[in-house]
């Protein structure tokens, strides 16, 4: 028998229904990854399978004795004292009356407290995010739970604590239901994946990295499939618009054909709209963006940024990480000048055009709506240089009419993130720092962001614990320690960890993967690192093709330079085709040279 059975259930929550006669079952030890836009449900599935909201309609059963470990996205109100005694208010309830059960239950407390390396006489309010997200599950686990249910346990962690969260889940070896916008945690761990789209839920027995290839597939063939529907319908729609003659002598057959067509077309749940994200053109800055040389801050006795020297290019995306704490946000200011080093010095390149992403979103006014927070009271915004509504222009952030009058402090994490993006992309800008800025973003956005960074060719500064984007569009990644050191490395996330591992291998049974060891000191401009980054692949690929191109142009000039016909036209053609060979000569030696370099 399944542990959890979820038999045609709705819900809705005024308006349209949220979900509509969906059913799933769930088996003991699967690990299954519940996926869809931001607002589709995903959050309200799993309090109903907590037991913690009631559907509208249908049925959920439970297996008799079911215990469920329920982790929110946020943490609860009103939980404080020392770490044990919040863990040990997960066993109240499940063995409250029992001694025995109740020691039992202890010992276990005991034991999972050692496991997941907390400190149990710790103050829960002055942990970290990390910390507390690990106290919350460990004061679910407590209960031996036969279902975890983890609603974006990845949030607000920096890539220290992510990675722990995944190797404990790997060995712990329990049934996981878990919603997330990691995509690397979640090609670790899920071994199924639960998608809602428009109401429905869509079951892949596969991988995540399987999903998203069959997903393509099959949007491809239903796109495919609604066009003909389509035109079919189109087709009998004029048919029945036709004169007098035609209506006698219509087929009833067909106009009930034609009946059932518009009925279908009705009840088709439209893909919802795709959030369409473009940044404005500005003049370019200068080659020199940012260079710092020995900078140093911190607050009182503590040194956030020791010694930092480093040189940011026009063009360059560099990442930012570290455990939380250590200092990202505040290296952030010290490069844009926010914070005046109290050592050394940070100077910046001409015709700079910053455009800033606040992960506190302290940029947005709680009390204005979400017009006010974008326009400021303006019914047009410029967007490359053309006016634009502001209705018109939110809408491409999924913000409907009715949506962009609401005051900013009734909005949700992802719409909040959503509004900031298109505060961010209303100015333009040729330098972009983002602190954070995958937080509540479903996969589809987070992966037009990613999308969008790579083809942007300004510079940006990224701090992010997201290890995929790291890993997709960083050229270079400064990593802090905790103890003030910032480490420069070539490439992305996995590029650091091949670098540090290279400069360290013990570190490798390190504690704390994340930390660079104290012995190990940063370098300022490293090598590149053994395998090529992920856009270094993508460069590559590229260059074939661009050889290819290039010789063709180059074969077609030479051709053109041997007729007759372009000696009679002039001698400015001569010149010019002479001229544009000698610089596809110079393209074509940088091109191979480059294609040398990366596959050397």
């Amino acid at each position: 028998m399944a542990l959890l059975n979820v038999r045609d259930v709705s819900i809705g929550f005024g308006g349209a229904l949220v979900l509509e006669r969906i059913s799933l079952q769930i088996e003991r030890g699967e690990r299954v990854g519940l996926l869809g836009r931001n607002g589709v449900g995903k959050s309200t599935l799993l309090k109903m399978m907590a037991g913690q909201l009631e559907p509208d309609e249908g049925t959920i059963a439970r297996q008799q004795g079911l215990r469920v470990a329920y982790l929110t996205q946020e943490t609860p109100q009103g939980l404080t004292g020392a770490v044990d005694a919040v863990v040990a208010g997960g066993l109240d309830a499940a063995a409250a009356g029992d001694d025995d059960a109740l020691w039992r239950r202890r010992l276990q407390m005991d034991t999972i407290i050692s496991r997941m390396q907390l400190d149990p006489a710790a103050d829960f309010e002055l942990l970290s995010a990390g910390l507390k997200r690990r106290v919350l599950l460990a004061r679910g686990l407590v209960r031996d739970p036969d279902i975890v249910l983890l609603d974006e346990p990845t949030n607000h962690l920096d890539i220290d604590a992510i990675a722990w969260l995944e190797d404990f889940l790997l060995r712990y070896g329990g049934t996981l239901v878990f919603v997330t916008h990691d995509r690397i945690f979640l090609q670790k761990l899920a071994l199924r994946i639960i998608e809602i789209d428009r109401g429905r839920l869509v079951d892949w027995p596969c991988d995540y990295t399987t999903f998203t290839a069959r997903k393509q597939a099959i949007l491809k063939a239903e796109a495919a499939q609604e066009m003909q529907f389509d035109k079919k319908l189109a087709q009998e729609e004029a048919w029945i618009r036709q004169g007098i003659e035609a209506r006698r002598t219509r087929n009833e057959g067909r106009i009930r054909a034609l009946e059932q067509l518009r009925g279908q077309r009705r009840e088709r749940r439209a893909q919802p709209g795709a959030l369409r994200m473009q940044l404005q053109e500005v003049e370019r800055s200068g080659r020199l963006v940012i260079r710092a040389e020995n900078a140093s801050f911190g607050y009182g006795n503590r040194t956030l940024v020791r010694d930092l020297s480093t040189t940011i290019m026009r063009g360059d995306k560099v990442g930012i990480i570290g455990p939380n704490g250590a200092g990202k946000t505040t290296l952030l200011r010290l490069l844009l000048g926010e914070l005046p080093p109290q050592s050394g010095t940070v100077r910046h390149g001409t015709n700079l055009e910053i455009a800033y992403f606040d992960q506190l979103r302290a940029q947005l006014d709680e009390d204005r709506t979400v017009l006010d927070n974008v326009a400021d009271g303006r019914e047009f915004i410029n967007v490359n240089g053309r006016p634009r509504h502001v209705i018109g222009y939110l809408e491409d952030f999924l913000f409907s009419r009715e949506r962009a009058r609401v005051a900013v402090n009734v909005l949700s994490g992802g719409e909040r993130n959503r509004l900031l993006l298109a505060r961010l992309f209303a100015r333009p800008a040729n330098v972009l720092v983002m602190d954070e800025p995958t937080n509540d973003l479903d996969l589809e956005t987070l992966e037009i962001l990613e999308d969008l960074l790579l083809e942007y060719e300004g510079t940006v500064l990224l701090v992010s614990h997201d290890r995929e984007l790291l890993n997709n569009v960083v050229t270079s990644t400064l990593a802090l320690d905790g103890a003030g050191r910032v480490g420069e490395y070539a490439g992305g996330y996995d590029d650091w960890v091949r670098q540090r591992a290279s400069l360290a291998p013990a570190e490798k049974t390190a504690s704390r993967p994340v930390s660079p060891p104290p012995t190990a000191e940063p370098r300022a401009r490293p090598e590149r690192a053994r395998g090529l980054t992920y856009r270094e692949q993508r460069e590559m690929e590229a260059l074939p093709g661009r050889i290819e191109a290039l010789e063709a142009e180059q074969s077609q000039l030479v051709q053109v330079m041997a007729a007759p016909a372009i000696y009679q036209g002039g001698g400015d053609a001569v010149v010019q085709t002479t001229a544009r060979l000698a610089a596809l000569e110079q393209e074509l030696a940088e091109a191979y040279a480059r294609w040398e370099a990366l596959d050397g």
